[in-house]
């Protein structure tokens, strides 16, 4: 006899109004089943439903818009949620399955301790007094691993990093014993050693606690090191369905060999990596030809295009554009009425940028390498060091005299949504950083400069007129390149440029990099804190610790035999489904 499973959802759609007469499908008749002592992933991009679903589950969809058809059934350990009493299903929310949300700073109160947090849900679903609460969460906390858990029981969430706070909100989470976890991309954007330490702490709460765990991402290379079985959505609907193994071995659509196929690995390095629309309008047309000599001739060109690689590395006798000399960077804060303490960001860090190819920095939150970046642009006041371009130090330059060279050096940054001015359409955005530099004649000629700009980075010309919000998250970093571009800069700074963006619309930034280093001979400075994407992209490689280098060398060279026990632990914590 089987099991009944702990979730069981069946033709579950969900529709948001968005006026009076019309309305949005997100999720389109999906069924899936979560066992019992089991975890599932849910795979997609951003906008395949997968968050709606569980947010269906959890009863937390807005009241205002959202719709639930009347055929959906979810059930949980047997019960209706969609039938049952609002305060019944509050309890139930609450103490028997939980969620962690993505991002822990918005989901945390910033106003109250973190201890103060978890002690409500313990107080509010198990009856604890204050006294018995504070000592469950000091409990709690240490369970989920958080260093020193006595002191930061009394912490506020600003005064702890990106991976302490998505500890607490675990501990929220498990705090009521629940029998399902449900996990809403809960590592994306943390360091890839941040990353793996979340992923084994749900692991191992899940075989301790015998949960179930409903694990939500984008990225299918996590999935190898969590799930059990994976189901993968794209537009509302559920494209295949299988265990890991299957998955990964031998995936059956289109969508799912796509999604494999776009991130990049750290095996191989082609000329451009696949976007997914491509890959699957290249399997369709070879599904449709019926012929067995042309089928097995376009899998063959396929095969050859895929041992395409593109090669990495300097061989010293490149021309340097960029010498960085003894950069530091520290920053103060005061202490009484006198005295100072100082932070130590960035300590002594030298390297040099070749003209055409790119640095990728990498390290985790708190290395130092956002800062360096920063810094050796001027956006921070360095506290010494030089920085050598076309001949000068950059560093020793008045404001009115670096103003000549600030064109020359560009930068993109982590977050398009905050970088792009919302009360610009695309193209003021555009048009003012070239009327300040004095590019083109005439309003007229920096429209058509801007024109191509657009084409070049693949907007319609139609994108000229819109603002910010119209565009989803990797349309808008393909704007700020663009506004980058408008200074014809000779050095792009890319700092986590493609951090939290689904694998298509990764793999078409990066595409779109790589063609404008080929076209334009840029520079890049890649800062990012995954290796994978870096291995893709870099020819030369630093890695920085607690402010310092701790080795630099070409990409092949240090992805195979990497010489500090740093750059071996950040290796080894790359997920497996990348191997």
């Amino acid at each position: 006899m089987t099991a009944t499973p702990l979730l069981d959802i069946r033709h579950l759609r969900v529709a948001f109004r968005t006026d009076k007469k019309n309305s949005v499908e997100a999720v389109k008749g999906i069924s899936f089943i979560v066992p019992r002592n089991a975890t599932v992933a849910l795979v997609g991009e951003s906008g395949s439903g997968k968050s709606v679903s569980s947010l269906a589950v959890m009863g937390l969809l807005p009241v205002e818009n959202a719709v639930v058809d009347s055929a959906s059934s979810l059930l949980f350990d047997g019960r209706s949620l969609l039938t049952m009493a609002p305060e019944a299903r509050r309890k139930l929310c609450g103490k028997e399955m939980s969620m962690i949300f993505q991002e822990p700073m918005s989901s945390l109160n910033p106003v109250f301790t973190v201890g103060a947090q978890i002690a409500e849900v313990l107080r509010l679903h198990m009856g604890l007094n204050a006294k018995q609460a504070r000592a469950r969460a000091i409990e709690l906390l240490a369970e989920v691993g958080l260093p020193d858990p006595q002191t930061r029981v009394d912490a506020y969430p600003s005064q702890l990093s990106g991976g302490q706070q998505q500890r607490v909100m675990i501990a929220m989470a498990i705090a009521c014993e629940p029998q399902l976890l449900i996990a809403d991309e809960p590592t994306t954007a943390l360091d890839v050693t941040i990353q793996k330490q979340i992923i084994d702490l749900i692991s191992a709460l899940q075989k301790k606690r015998q949960m179930s765990v409903l694990f939500i991402t984008h990225d299918l290379a996590l999935v190898g090191e969590i799930a059990d079985h994976v189901i993968v959505m794209r537009h509302g609907e559920i494209r295949e369905a299988g265990t890991v193994e299957q998955i990964f071995t031998a995936p059956q659509d289109a969508y799912t060999k796509a999604l494999l196929q776009c991130r990049p690995r750290l095996d191989s390095r082609p000329i451009r990596l696949p976007v997914i629309d491509d890959f699957i309008a290249r399997s369709d047309a070879v599904a449709v030809n019926t012929s067995a000599v042309n089928t097995s001739a376009a899998n063959a060109a396929e095969s050859n295009s895929a041992q395409v690689q593109r090669s990495r590395g300097l061989d010293g006798s490149e021309a340097i554009v960029l010498d960085v000399k003894n950069l530091s960077k520290s920053f103060f804060t005061r202490q009484g009425l006198f005295a100072r303490k100082e932070f130590k960001a960035v300590k002594d860090v030298s390297f040099q940028l070749a003209r055409g190819k790119t640095l990728g920095v990498v390290g985790e939150s708190g290395s130092g390498k956002t800062t360096m970046g920063l810094t050796l642009l001027r956006l921070h006041q360095a506290t010494s060091g030089q920085v050598i371009f076309a001949g000068q130090d950059l560093l020793s330059l008045s404001a009115a005299d670096f103003m000549a060279y600030k064109r020359r050096l560009q930068i993109i940054f982590q977050n398009p949504y905050a970088s792009l001015n919302p009360r610009f359409t695309v193209g003021q955005i555009l048009l003012e950083p070239m009327r300040i530099h004095a590019i083109g004649a005439n309003d007229e000629e920096r429209t058509g400069m801007a024109l191509v700009l657009l084409q070049k980075v693949g907007l319609p010309e139609a994108a000229f007129h819109r603002y910010p919000h119209e565009f989803s998250g990797g349309q808008r970093q393909r704007i700020a390149i663009a506004r980058c571009l408008t200074l014809r800069p000779e050095v792009l700074v890319c700092d986590e440029s493609v951090s939290a963006l689904d694998v298509s619309v990764q793999a078409q930034v990066l595409n779109l990099l790589q063609d404008l280093q080929d076209e334009l001979g840029l520079s890049i400075i890649f800062i990012s804190h995954d290796l994978a994407v870096v291995n893709y992209i870099a020819d030369q490689v630093m890695v920085m610790h607690q402010g310092e280098v701790v080795e630099l060398a070409n990409s092949d060279q240090l992805y195979r035999q990497p010489q500090h026990a740093y750059t071996r632990a950040l290796l080894s914590a790359i997920p497996r489904g990348l191997m």
